[in-house]
């Protein structure tokens, strides 16, 4: 009896280890069910042991939330954060270009647009889930999304959708008139920008420029109108990054869409995908030079242009397409990429004080 206990004791430690441990060997992690790092939609939610204390990663606070609560929370990607990331770091750049020359961003705007990044990205990832479920039973990747594995159903999806459009409007009417009508604009892109993949092989275009509506939205929020000498290159270099990091995306499930007819810039591009988000990264960081001299920007903005043109150079060099791991890795570092281009912009605007003022003293010592 004693040694069937121990024996019991000794597999509980053993999975806990190969769960748990910082330093575990992913090949026995691996071989022992867990999910490798990097995959977006592991086959099966691991359940937490009675008893270990959870972490504070975006899945675990999922993982703890109510059981009922769970698939919604998983429709609006909470426990994949990533893709809020990059829908609302576009609103942070165009808001601390908006600023006053030797101030912060507006934070009160920041967090508003925070907000609304995450309640817009959920119902975009509803509306989305809802046009492919079909398709989304057919890929390895995505089988297990609440809707395709049936633990919401279409109705319960429609009127969550209502529930989280009904607040992003909220969000939307603590904006100026302008800015109202602006963000309204976006509603179209929002709702076909997921049927896209079904008829061209540029639905990451599409995507760009929806998520990219922010590099509008952050400056009229704050302006009360669109600079189209900042927005328009601002909302440029925006696409061009989307082109970038959602090729990299794609090809993660190129095998899968191939088969059930989906398309996408992975499989335009193929084996010439480096030399398209070569030529994208060009691009994106020309329109950011051209942001910077309209807006006047400063020394710290060109050095994080140099930061971001490195760090993107260095992406796409080591990029694998054929490796689903190495793809997912390079498309969440793409975070870095937009929250150093927007610690450039917020110390460049601080700069602008200081060359102001010593423009100033320097124009009274000769007058004087």
């Amino acid at each position: 009896m004693l040694g069937s206990r121990g024996a019991w004791g000794a597999r509980r430690l053993a999975r806990a280890w190969l769960w748990g441990s910082p330093g575990r060997c992913p090949a026995l992690a691996c071989a022992a069910g867990a999910p490798r790092r990097g995959d977006r939609h592991p086959q099966a939610w691991p359940q937490h042991p009675r008893g270990r204390p959870l972490g504070l990663s975006a899945a675990a606070v999922v993982n703890s939330a109510p059981r009922a609560l769970q698939p919604y929370l998983r429709l609006m990607r909470l426990d994949r954060p990533i893709g809020t990331w990059l829908l609302y770091l576009p609103c942070t750049w165009s808001i601390g270009l908006a600023a006053e020359p030797g101030c912060f961003p507006d934070w009160y705007m920041l967090a508003l647009f925070g907000t609304g990044a995450i309640l817009m990205r959920g119902a975009g990832c509803t509306i989305n889930d809802m046009w492919d479920r079909e398709y989304d039973k057919k890929v390895t990747r995505t089988a297990n999304r609440p809707i395709a594995a049936g633990n919401i159903s279409t109705f319960q999806s429609f009127v969550f959708l209502g529930g989280q459009l009904t607040l992003a409007l909220g969000v939307l009417l603590c904006l100026n008139y302008y800015s109202i009508a602006l963000g309204a604009a976006s509603l179209l892109l929002v709702v076909t920008y997921p049927l896209m993949k079904r008829i061209t092989y540029w639905p990451q275009l599409a995507l760009g420029l929806t998520f990219n509506w922010g590099a509008l939205l952050g400056w009229a929020a704050v302006r009360g109108s669109c600079d189209p000498a900042v927005c328009l290159p601002l909302y440029f270099s925006g696409v061009m990054w989307t082109l970038i990091y959602d090729t990299i995306y794609a090809h993660q499930d190129k095998r899968d869409d191939a088969l059930i007819g989906i398309k996408s810039t992975a499989l335009l591009f193929r084996d010439n995908t480096k030399q398209w988000l070569s030529g994208f990264g060009v691009a994106m960081l020309g329109a950011l030079g051209l942001v910077g001299a309209n807006s006047g920007q400063t020394a710290p903005y060109y050095t994080a242009l140099l930061a971001v043109g490195a760090h993107l150079a260095r992406q796409i060099y080591t990029l694998d397409i054929h490796t689903p791991e190495d793809c997912w890795n390079k498309f969440t570092s793409n975070r870095t990429i937009g929250l150093i281009l927007f610690v450039g912009i917020v110390l460049g605007n601080l700069w602008k004080e200081k060359t102001d003022t010593t423009k100033k003293n320097t124009e009274s010592s000769v007058e004087n």
